[in-house]
């Protein structure tokens, strides 16, 4: 049996674009499959690029510090992710563990989750974490305690002394009592006028006779 050219250049050709068809859709998905999550951490800082995802899909990114701060908070984008500024670590005088999370959105085959560990910086003295001030202690409200009362079995006051009764009879007079010079005087100008009156009666009786 005799088979027509035609029919043979016919199922050429067709051999031909299924293996360039095929070759092209492993190229197009070469590059979306390729998924290339490149990260690097250093003693103060985290870079991410991430490359050579797939566009038609929403992929998600997140960085965090194990056991403390979120760097990267869960951040959505496509083909690629890069970090125009490094994602700063806050100052630590002992290592810290940074976790890296990517889901990717065409399958969890392709998702990754990774940690790294951050080293101490040379010279780098961490600030010293504030103290917390004790309150102060609130003033008592109760009332001051009183004073304690004077005792009734206290002594009495020594009664005052008594004042001389005014009813009491004058002392006897002394010799020596301030009203004997005057009355002595009074009784010799006594004497001397009598003497007087005596010795003119006299001289009048003598005149007469």
């Amino acid at each position: 049996m005799t088979i027509p050219r035609r029919s043979w250049r016919g199922a050429g050709a067709f051999a031909a674009a299924a293996v360039v068809g095929l070759a092209g859709g492993v190229i197009s998905a070469g590059p979306a499959a390729a998924h290339t999550p490149t990260w690097a951490v250093t003693c103060s800082e985290v870079t991410l690029n991430l490359t050579a995802y797939n566009p038609g899909v929403t992929n998600e990114v997140t960085v965090s510090i194990v056991g403390g701060d979120v760097l990267l908070p869960t951040t959505k984008f496509g083909r690629e992710y890069k970090t125009d500024k490094p994602l700063q670590l806050p100052k630590h005088d002992k290592e810290l563990t940074v976790h890296l999370v990517v889901k990717a959105g065409d399958g969890e085959n392709y998702s990754k989750d990774d940690t790294k560990v951050a080293p101490v910086c040379e010279g780098e003295t961490p600030e010293p974490t504030p103290t917390e001030a004790k309150p102060a202690e609130k003033p008592s409200t109760e009332p001051p305690t009183s004073a304690p009362e004077p005792s009734e079995t206290a002594t009495e006051a020594a009664p005052a002394p008594a004042e001389p009764s005014s009813a009491a009879p004058d002392l006897a007079e002394t010799g020596s009592s301030s009203a004997t010079p005057v009355i002595g005087g009074a009784a010799l100008a006594v004497l001397l006028a009598g003497g007087g009156i005596l010795w003119s009666v006299r001289k009048r009786r003598s005149a007469q006779h």
